[in-house]
């Protein structure tokens, strides 16, 4: 709390100083002299948040709690200052006249926009009810956060018969037994809703009554009948966004924010998903009744349920294709998958990484690399800290301890950047064996980091993943398209006992097998998408259970009973507790960028094209969010994509 104390104080006195300063406002005394200030609280802050997903503790929490109107006031006294709006304004007001770099020009729309979208132009008594809005909302979506990890340490499904344990891979019951000894069941074992615990048991256990258990409690965080239920903060939520974008003159939410994105407006994104939408469905179906079959073949008399389908698709795949998941992680020992990933990085973009020992970690189990560029030139650090515990949030993301910049000195600051996963930890008898998603996650958030390590722009507020909310996952999606690759594959994926590398067979088979389930994984994801959207395009509110919310998006998109949304409402955190709200289409919007982004390499005939490469990373990876995302786009490809390539790489085209 010190920390944050002294850095708001900072800052207000730099504030001041801008306010009072003589001179005509110009660029560089009023809008550069603005992002360079607060440098002592962006250090605090970065570390602080970076610990409260990264390594919980109950001070941690009580501190956040109390720092959150804190931080909201700060934010709102800079963003609600008259005085240094009026100077804000008068620069912007002369911006044609005003010989700018195109980076200059950016910022200055940035500020002056950004102060407009937080009320800088609102009447005083509309700024003080905004003020009170954005209080509550900074507690409430702390609170959000914290009530869906609470739910998820809460929850434990002890086996004591190993008879229930059947169909589990070995690996899977050695986890859940050392969990178990260690939380002191001796000789049983231990299931969490931490993905690497609860994802196996969904897919393999045949013990159905223990699958029902699991998936209750899985899509139930967030909504139980205790103090964690996030019903009432659901309502809340909703309810004073949508008040305060009414404020700013929007019809709801969605349309505020929708605004400063690519899509530029709810229409866009509902027709986009909409697209998407009924080319998927139908698939979903299709594979929902191949799975019936399976389940009434092995004489069964029940329906598919929403717990029954990963079992039964994982059952259809292995028959189809001949493949399992337990025989894939044995190619995929995390560290091989790490190197791989350097790998590729080298490639593409001459960078090295060198583990370092001297460089303080948070936690025992995080790690500090070194960034080089090919010449040994200092890029960046980057921590990577890959298991789960109880002291993280659940998920896997990419954040900064200090974003690239040039500071006010004219000096190069390199950046600071994590990545934080939840994957499969290694057990006594073998090491950390990740399963196909878990490897082209890494690649993903690893796509993540490259955004930061890489991003060379003059501006703290421009820097790196500063960019629109739907163009911020281009650089992340991009790096799956390597990771599953045969190519690529055959570079990194060996077997962790025999160093065998992964056999042509064995890439062709999960090559067959990369369309299947993607009827449910598209409807699954998309269920979200479309349910963060009836949120936030709600124009009057009216007080609703957050079950039957759910139930009328279900019926309005026809949706199909045995699948259950990705991310239900109570543990929905991109749009309760993260920046994702009004914005989790971005995931699928930024598939038609990746797929058409690495057809550019794949169109040159070699995946590691430097031309090509050297374009991406100059006019996407360290351009910040200095330009229009859609003219920096088109600046690598040349011109705007089409959804075609999407729909073909998931095989809802045919």
């Amino acid at each position: 709390m010190p920390a944050f104390e002294e850095g708001i104080k900072e800052q207000e006195a730099e504030i001041e100083a801008i306010i009072n300063n003589s001179e005509v406002p110009d660029f560089d005394n009023t809008i550069a002299a603005l992002d360079y200030s607060g440098g002592l609280l962006n250090r605090v802050s970065s570390v602080f948040y970076n610990y409260n997903s990264s390594n919980i503790s109950d001070t941690i929490q009580s501190i956040a709690k109390e720092v959150a109107p804190k931080m909201s006031a700060h934010s709102d006294n800079i963003s609600l200052n008259a005085e240094l709006f009026e100077r804000i304004q008068a620069v912007y007001n002369q911006r044609e006249s005003l010989d700018l770099t195109e980076e200059q020009a950016m910022l200055l729309k940035e500020t002056y926009e950004g102060f407009v979208r937080n009320g800088a132009a609102l009447s005083a008594e509309k700024q003080e009810r905004y003020r009170e809005i954005n209080q509550e909302l900074s507690v409430l979506t702390l609170q959000f956060g914290q009530n869906v990890l609470a739910d998820v340490n809460d929850f434990k499904l002890i086996v004591d018969n190993e008879a229930d344990l059947a169909g589990l891979p070995a690996s899977v019951v050695a986890t859940a037994a050392e969990a178990a000894a260690n939380d002191g069941a001796e000789g049983k074992w231990l299931f969490t809703l931490q993905n690497p615990s609860v994802m196996p048991f969904l897919t393999y256990a045949d013990n159905r009554a223990l699958r029902e258990v699991m998936g209750r409690a899985y899509i139930l965080r967030g909504n139980n009948d205790n103090e964690n239920n996030n019903e009432d903060i659901i309502n809340k939520l909703v309810e004073l966004r949508l008040e305060r974008s009414q404020l700013l003159g929007h019809e709801n939410f969605a349309q505020f924010a929708l605004q400063n994105r690519m899509a530029g407006n709810v229409e866009t994104v509902e027709s986009f998903l909409q697209q998407i939408w009924n080319a998927a469905l139908p698939i979903a179906r299709e594979e929902a009744v191949d799975l019936q079959k399976m389940i009434d073949s092995e004489g069964h008399d029940f329906d598919l349920a929403f717990w029954d389908w990963r079992y039964y698709a994982e059952k259809v795949r292995k028959e189809k294709y001949n493949i399992d998941e337990s025989e894939i992680r044995q190619y995929f020992e995390i560290n091989n998958v790490r190197d791989g990933i350097f790998m590729v990085a080298n490639k593409l973009f001459g960078l090295q990484f060198k583990q370092r020992e001297d460089v303080p970690v948070y936690h025992t189990e995080a790690t500090a690399w070194e960034v080089q560029e090919a010449d040994g030139t200092h890029v960046g650090i980057l921590y990577m800290d890959m298991h789960p515990r109880a002291s993280k949030r659940g998920g896997a993301w990419m954040s900064s301890y200090r974003k690239q910049q040039v500071d006010a000195s004219g000096e190069f600051v390199p950046p600071v950047i994590t990545i934080v996963c939840n994957f499969t930890a290694p057990s006594e008898n073998q090491p950390a064996l990740l399963s196909f998603d878990e490897m082209t996650t890494f690649f993903h958030e690893f796509g993540h980091a490259l955004h930061g390590l890489l991003s060379d722009t003059q501006y703290h507020g421009l820097s790196g993943t500063s960019v629109p909310r739907d163009f911020v996952e281009l650089p992340s999606q991009v790096m799956e398209n390597w990771a599953k690759h045969p190519e690529v594959l055959k570079q990194f994926a060996k077997h962790y006992e025999t160093g065998e590398v992964i056999p042509d067979e064995l890439i062709d088979r999960i090559k067959e097998s990369s369309n299947f389930n993607q009827g449910f994984a598209t409807v699954e994801f998309l269920a979200s998408a479309l349910l963060d959207m009836d949120y936030h395009t709600m124009n009057a509110y009216e007080p609703f259970d957050v079950n039957a919310f759910e139930k009328q998006v279900q019926e309005r998109y026809n949706m199909m009973d045995e699948i259950y949304f990705r991310h239900g409402s109570p543990h929905f955190q991109h749009i309760f507790s993260g920046g994702y709200s009004a914005g989790y289409y971005s995931y699928i919007w930024a598939g038609v960028l990746d797929a058409d982004a690495f057809e550019a390499f794949v169109e040159t005939g070699d995946l590691f094209d430097q031309t090509t490469a050297t374009k991406f990373r100059k006019e996407i990876l360290e351009k910040g969010g200095t330009r229009d995302a859609m003219e920096m786009y088109k600046a690598f490809r040349g011109s705007e994509p089409g959804i075609e390539p999407l729909l073909k790489q998931r095989g809802l085209v045919r």
